[in-house]
C-alpha cells in the first residue's frame, strides 16, 4: 500500500520527518517496506535562487561572454560569467549558486567556482531547460521585476515534493488499505507517545449529487403469491437398513 506523506498530514497533525513516520508505523504493526521521495523536478530546484543582475559588461577575452555581478540577497554580490545573448543589467534571473546540483536526464553536475577565459565565475545564470522548468535554451530566464531577490526558486515556482511510504499490508489489516486508516494508526501512536495531535475526518462536502432528474422506474412482472416453505417435511426412509438397539454395536461385515 503506497501512502502519501503529505496526504497523511491532511488527516492527522504531526511534525515528524518521513523517516520517523515510517519508524512509527512499523512499530504499530504496519511494516514499512520502502520510503522514496517524489520530485516534480529532479533535485527539487535546491540551490537555485532569484537574483538581480547589478552590472553586465562584455568579457575582454570573448566575443560572446559577459561578466556580471548578481545580487542573491547575501552580504555581497557574486561575479558570474554568462554566455547567454539576452543577459542585461537590471534583470531578475534564476541563479544556480555554488554547490547546486543540476540534472540533465540521468546525468548531473555540480556548480563549482571556476574560471572562464581567465575570469572567475561564482555561479550560473540559468535557462529554462537547464533547471527543468521548460524546454527553451534561447537565453536565460528573465523574471518579472517584482520577483523577490534571494527567494529560493522552489518557492518562486511553488514547487513541492512528497514522500511515498510503501507499507506491506498483511491479510488481517484491511483497515489500513486507505490513507485515513493509516492516519488513525499514526494518530494512536502519537497520542501514546505524548505528542500533541488531532485527527481530521475526510471532508466529503465536495461529493454531492448535481442532478436528481435521472428517471428510474422499477417494474415487478411477477409477484410471489405465498411464501415458500422454510423447509420440506421429512420423508420416511425406504432403506432396508435398521438402527442397532441402544447399547449394541452395529454388526461388522
Amino acid at each position: 500500500m503506497k501512502i502519501s506523506y503529505k496526504w497523511l498530514k491532511e488527516y492527522v497533525d504531526f511534525d515528524l520527518t518521513p523517516q520517523l513516520v515510517a519508524e512509527a508505523l512499523t512499530s504499530t504493526g504496519l511494516e514499512v517496506g520502502g520510503l522514496d521521495e517524489v520530485q516534480a523536478i529532479p533535485g527539487g530546484l535546491k540551490g537555485l535562487f532569484v537574483g538581480k543582475v547589478l552590472t553586465c559588461v562584455a568579457h575582454p577575452n570573448s566575443d560572446h561572454l559577459h561578466i556580471t555581478t548578481v545580487d542573491l540577497g547575501k552580504e555581497a554580490p557574486q561575479q558570474i560569467v554568462c554566455g547567454a545573448p539576452n543577459v542585461a543589467e537590471g534583470q531578475k534571473v534564476i541563479v544556480a549558486d555554488l554547490g547546486c546540483v543540476l540534472y540533465d536526464g540521468d546525468k548531473s553536475f555540480t556548480i563549482k567556482r571556476s574560471k572562464l577565459r581567465g575570469v572567475e565565475s561564482l555561479g550560473m545564470i540559468c535557462a529554462e531547460d537547464e533547471i527543468g522548468v521548460g524546454h527553451s535554451h534561447d537565453g536565460i530566464i528573465v523574471l518579472p521585476e517584482d520577483a523577490p531577490v534571494g527567494q529560493p526558486a522552489a518557492e518562486y515556482y511553488h514547487l513541492e515534493s512528497d514522500w511515498v511510504i510503501d507499507i506491506d499490508i498483511t491479510a488481517n489489516r484491511a483497515d489500513a488499505l486507505s490513507h485515513y486508516g493509516v492516519a488513525r494508526d499514526l494518530y494512536a501512536w502519537l497520542c501514546e507517545n505524548g505528542y500533541k495531535t488531532s485527527l481530521h475526518r475526510p471532508d466529503c462536502e465536495a461529493f454531492h449529487v448535481d442532478n436528481h432528474d435521472l428517471p428510474i422506474e422499477v417494474t415487478i412482472e411477477k409477484k410471489c403469491d405465498e411464501e415458500a416453505p422454510a423447509a420440506e417435511e421429512s420423508k420416511e426412509c425406504d432403506s432396508p437398513c435398521e438402527e442397532a438397539p441402544a447399547g449394541e454395536e452395529e454388526p461388522k461385515e
